[in-house]
């Protein structure tokens, strides 16, 4: 079922928010909904997105692949984000990134054997001077952990379980 049957009613809501002229606008909303259901964004939802707004499917991808809370394909159950950007990256975090990797058997980019826990490399998540940090998503919840150490993020996760 497409996204235009399946959230009609949602979908004429968010065009409301906006002039005509300026449909493209409610890019971000529509991708919203359609990760909504799935935990990710499929290349059929993107085509459908630029469709709707007119515009070609790979700005819709662009937009994708920007933020890090959208998502272009399944994975765990909880994505474990961790910032390496430069700032973070002084404070420790990409030895952080490796020894929490190498704890969850799996590098960067990768999902857990259990398919719980997919651990990702972001750039920023506001919070250098309290670096290491990671945010753990999970459906519509983000949580959010700072100064973290080995242990600290090995506590954190165990509670997910």
């Amino acid at each position: 079922m497409s996204l235009a049957q399946k959230y009609s009613q949602e979908i004429q809501a968010i065009f409301a928010k906006y002039p005509p002229e300026q449909k493209r606008s409610a890019i971000m909303s529509l991708l919203y909904l359609a990760q909504r259901e799935e935990g990710y964004i499929s290349q059929e939802a993107m085509k459908e997105i630029a469709d709707m707004l007119e515009i070609s499917v790979t700005e819709v991808a662009g937009v994708a692949g920007f933020y890090t809370l959208f998502h272009r394909q399944k994975e765990g159950k909880y994505r474990i984000q961790v910032c390496t950007d430069l700032p973070c990256a002084l404070r420790g975090a990409d030895s952080f990134l490796q020894e929490l990797a190498q704890a969850l058997g799996v590098r960067p980019g990768e999902t857990t054997p259990d398919g719980r826990f997919t651990l990702e490399e972001v750039m920023c998540v506001g919070a250098c001077h309290r670096a290491p940090v990671f945010q753990v998503q999970h459906g519509d919840t983000i949580t959010f952990h700072e100064n973290m150490s080995l242990e600290e993020a090995l506590a954190v996760l165990k509670k997910l379980e």
